[in-house]
């Protein structure tokens, strides 16, 4: 089965960094995202980053920034302070993309000098690189 989704727009507020029950951290925000053939309907996305890319999310992303979101598409069930049944549907992200600049009054090269350092900081590879030694197949 396939559940993958991308969406691009704008931030409606600041991300929120909370820690789960279990001490991992979270993020929670949401997204506004214009619809390409009605550009006056809009669409609104609860998103919710876990772990090291919450860490990324709140440090980096603010409102009205334009970012792209690429997750996993999650409904979940649960119930209120009332009692009564609740369903929310949301999307888990695992990598976020900036769109344009954060900081359009710092220098360009400097803004970017800081996104690269952080994106380093938070990068966990998890492959190991092959040396070219003339066999491989492609």
């Amino acid at each position: 089965m396939l559940n993958h989704i991308i969406l691009m727009g704008r931030l409606t507020r600041d991300p929120e960094l909370k820690t789960s029950t279990n001490g991992k951290p979270v993020a929670l925000f949401s997204i506004a995202c214009s619809r390409d053939y009605n550009r006056e309907e809009t669409d609104f996305f609860y998103i919710v980053a876990w772990g090291k890319t919450a860490e990324f999310v709140s440090k980096w992303f603010e409102k009205g920034q334009l970012i792209a979101v690429s997750g996993r598409l999650q409904t979940r069930r649960w119930t209120d302070k009332n009692g009564n049944d609740r369903i929310t549907t949301e999307i888990i992200m695992h990598e976020g993309y900036f769109c344009e600049s954060k900081n359009k009054s710092a220098s360009s090269s400097e803004a970017q000098k800081n996104i690269n350092a952080s994106v380093n900081e938070y990068y966990i590879p998890d492959f190991e690189e092959l040396s070219d030694d003339g066999n491989l197949p492609f």
